[in-house]
């Protein structure tokens, strides 16, 4: 007999995996994008006080943009993992992993939008080389740490769908 998780899988799977892989796709794109593109094009911009009021603007932005694509990320996930039966199995060590990669990057995107908050109250209050240190450390560590581990993650995801 089948669990209630699978027989409603069986019945929205379709929806419950393109939502997973558009949320994966988003959030780690997103990131990259942010990082390649928006970051590389904030340097351009000499006034210190206006790349970072910039910093600041984006990095809230992303913030906000991100959040539904990571909690559509987690819930189909647990979805799948439910319905697919991640057991004892190398598939199931394998999803598990995944799983932890993912919550790993959700407690990332936790601490870059509260490191971004406390940079624009340090901003606001007139430290801008704390505000402008702690929006470094975003963007120069924590977001390409988040790009790596998503995309072995998103790469974890295509090998599984082998099975």
């Amino acid at each position: 007999m089948k669990s209630l998780a699978a027989e409603l899988f069986d019945s929205y799977a379709f929806i419950v995996v393109f939502l997973h892989i558009l949320s994966a796709v988003v959030w780690v794109g997103g990131m990259i994008f942010m990082r390649i593109s928006v970051h590389s094009g904030l340097q351009h911009i000499k006034d210190k006080r206006t790349r970072l009021a910039r910093m600041l603007e984006v990095g809230n932005n992303m913030s906000i943009l991100f959040l539904p694509f990571v909690v559509f990320s987690l819930l189909t996930g647990v979805v799948l993992s439910f319905a697919l039966g991640a057991s004892d199995t190398i598939y199931g060590t394998f999803m598990h992993t995944k799983e932890g990669i993912w919550t790993v990057m959700t407690i990332l995107y936790a601490y870059m939008a509260i490191r971004t908050k406390a940079a624009e109250r340090l901003f606001i209050s007139g430290d801008l080389g704390g505000a402008e240190e702690g929006m470094e450390s975003v963007a120069n560590i924590v977001l390409p740490l988040n790009i790596m581990l998503g995309v072995a993650a998103l790469a974890m995801g295509v090998t599984l769908r082998g099975y």
